[in-house]
């Protein structure tokens, strides 16, 4: 587990992504993940949904284990950055929800505008640029002085997340939003 700082009230990353890279002749490269790593890479990039029990676990765990958990109101589930048949972060949150027995709220957090995926972007600058003004809230008035739990796959540079804190905070005015992510890179650029 990493703590993760931002915005944000309390943050938790359970693990590293990679724990070593090795480049290839071709320029693609051999990544070594941790568990949690591999079980998010294999969700996201294969389609293996055999994975979100592991990955589902593993957070009830972890959440079960902070002193927050029982002051949770609802829990968000970070808005795709792409449109997919299939969604993993939105579904691993309603599962962990359900274990959890806190709300769940997918329709409250929205994305304002289409952005490009910001794992391609290497200058942090320019991603908070892309980011700014990419979220909204659906009623500015439903969570009001509310505590929030934001679950998201990957942690990098914070970029998102403190987008989306910024938002929760000053147009719902929600009063805490802690964030949990499965994983984070060793590199946040």
């Amino acid at each position: 587990m990493k703590t993760i700082t931002g915005r944000w009230k309390a943050g938790w990353a359970l693990d590293v992504h990679t724990t070593h890279s090795t480049r290839n002749p071709n320029g693609s490269y051999n990544n070594i993940r941790t568990p949690i790593g591999e079980a998010v890479f294999q969700l996201k990039y294969r389609h293996d949904q055999k994975q979100i029990d592991f990955l589902v676990n593993e957070l009830v765990a972890f959440l079960n284990t902070r002193w927050v958990l029982p002051y949770i109101d609802v829990i968000i589930p970070t808005p795709p950055s792409q449109n997919r048949d299939f969604q993993p972060v939105p579904e691993i949150a309603s599962r962990v929800a359900n274990w959890l027995e806190k709300d769940i709220d997918f329709n409250f957090l929205i994305k304002a505008k289409s952005t490009s995926q910001l794992k391609e972007i290497q200058d942090i600058n320019e991603r908070q640029q892309i980011i700014n003004g990419a979220f909204t809230v659906a009623d500015p008035e439903r969570y009001r002085n509310k505590k929030v739990l934001i679950i998201d796959d990957l942690y990098r540079s914070g970029t998102t997340l403190n987008e989306i804190s910024k938002v929760l905070y000053e147009q719902a005015h929600v009063n805490n939003v802690y964030v949990v992510t499965l994983t984070y890179t060793r590199s946040n650029r």
